[in-house]
């Protein structure tokens, strides 16, 4: 687990709300709307992964459509390094590479432009939650046939009973997976 002090993840945790039968019955929804509201909260994630992006390395951020671009961004601006969006299929215009992967409730497909990652980069990867880990083992099999390095995956919570590390994992070769906080 990534190194945060107990008052950072307890900030971080209690800013979380769960919405329960959504999207749809028996799911609990982890909205990090109401951390997003806090400038606090807010902040305080975006330095967590920004120290984890110096850690690494990274010379580029990749965060995946849609909530891992809000916290993707901001470190990639702290840590003075370029940001890559993962998109759902279809809604990047030009050359893509695209990558199909189960989901928990089907299937889905995310692309890259071709050109945003070179052999020279190392990428951090970051979403809000790794639930069964598909797509971010997805993006880091589209980082990799971008001929990019993967220095790791980084996201604020890690829903431990999908068991999306031990999906996720293999396909790291040995590059961190870090979560800020486990539920």
């Amino acid at each position: 687990m990534a190194q945060v002090s107990d008052d950072v993840r307890s900030l971080l945790l209690s800013r979380i709300r769960d919405v329960p039968d959504h999207p749809e019955p028996g799911v609990v929804f982890k909205d990090i709307t109401p951390l997003l509201a806090d400038p606090v909260a807010f902040a305080s994630l975006v330095e967590a992964l920004t120290e984890l992006c110096t850690a690494h390395r990274a010379t580029k951020v990749v965060g995946l459509e849609a909530r891992g671009f809000i916290l993707a961004a901001p470190v990639a601006v702290r840590a003075q390094v370029g940001f890559v969006p993962v998109r759902k299929a279809g809604k990047l215009p030009g050359a893509t590479l695209s990558q199909a992967y189960d989901l928990e409730y089907g299937s889905a497909e995310i692309e890259v432009h071709a050109e945003d990652l070179t052999a020279e980069d190392r990428v951090l990867v970051i979403d809000d939650v790794l639930a069964t880990g598909g797509t971010a083992e997805a993006a880091v099999q589209l980082i990799r046939r971008a001929g990019a390095q993967v220095t790791g995956v980084a996201v604020l919570m890690e829903l431990s009973f999908l068991g999306g590390r031990a999906r996720l994992e293999p396909s790291l070769a040995g590059a961190p997976l870090e979560a800020l906080v486990t539920v």
